[in-house]
């Protein structure tokens, strides 16, 4: 068990912490799917793959990761750089080169030069090249606004249908203020502050032995003791034990197994009636 630790809490700790992410960005999203764009920004490749996977887990739709979606089988989105753009010169060239380029998967990067001309360049290659326009993206500026605008722009050229993509440093904080503002966003690109946990770089989980075997066979219980409560372990054989009721999840219960389940005499005191809670394993 102890040859195990480091690599155990290196795999748990960092992917916990990243999923934990994830699904904060995913509830600030309020239904609208969440893009994992965190590859250039992560500790390295390997570092990369583990904040994909994580991401997917923590439930975002898609990531950029090319590798992590063949790896994983996690579906894989994304648009072109700004230096696509900036190649050409020529904003609507390269659109229009792109579209002919990516016809199936045509969402166009609106923001190289001045936002709502990209948006009117990306209705017109639409419309020169006859390729179905999916998207635009925003990734920059004030993004509330700016969908706000873009939105009319696409509606009224006959696209309702073209989503708008925001990303730029989000992470689910932001997403709540430009949401509370009206924004018509349709999709959130997350990258650097979700695969760095940018707001806590580091999960403090923790390895300690709880029980071991005596020279008879008999399980002993250990413990650690501290100064500081918070890190006095919890001894014996551990089990979880997850309480639902109606099909929802109430709680989480961490019970010794040697001594076994009292689940049974746990009541609800909260709204009266104190219904018994059903243990399961889940």
């Amino acid at each position: 068990a102890q040859l195990v630790e480091t690599a155990l809490l290196n795999l748990v700790n960092y992917q916990t912490l990243v999923a934990t992410k994830a699904a904060r960005v995913v509830q600030a999203a309020r239904g609208a799917p969440v893009l994992e764009f965190g590859l250039r920004r992560a500790q390295g490749i390997d570092g990369a793959l583990a904040a994909s996977r994580a991401a997917f887990i923590g439930g975002v739709a898609a990531t950029s990761n090319v590798l992590a979606g063949k790896m994983f089988d996690i579906p894989v989105r994304g648009t072109h750089a700004h230096s696509w753009v900036m190649f050409y010169g020529d904003e609507l060239a390269a659109f229009r080169r792109y579209a002919e380029a990516m016809p199936g998967n045509c969402t166009l990067l609106v923001d190289t030069y001045d936002t709502l001309d990209g948006v009117r360049n990306a209705i017109a290659a639409a419309r020169e090249t006859g390729v179905t326009l999916a998207g635009i993206r925003l990734d920059s500026g004030d993004l509330a606004h700016l969908s706000i605008e873009a939105r009319k722009l696409l509606d009224e050229a006959g696209f309702p249908g073209a989503r708008i993509i925001a990303s730029n440093d989000l992470d689910e904080r932001l997403i709540g203020e430009i949401q509370d503002q009206g924004a018509r966003i349709d999709a959130w690109g997350v990258g650097t502050k979700l695969v760095t946990c940018f707001d806590q770089p580091a999960l403090g989980g923790v390895y300690k032995l709880g029980a071991y075997r005596d020279e008879r066979g008999a399980w002993r219980d250990a413990i650690k003791l501290s100064e500081q409560p918070v890190k006095i372990s919890n001894p014996s054989i551990l089990q979880v034990r997850r309480l639902r009721r109606a099909g929802e999840m109430i709680a989480d219960v961490i019970y010794d197994s040697e001594r076994g389940w009292a689940g049974a005499e746990l009541h609800d005191i909260e709204d009266g009636l104190h219904p018994v809670l059903e243990p399961t394993f889940d």
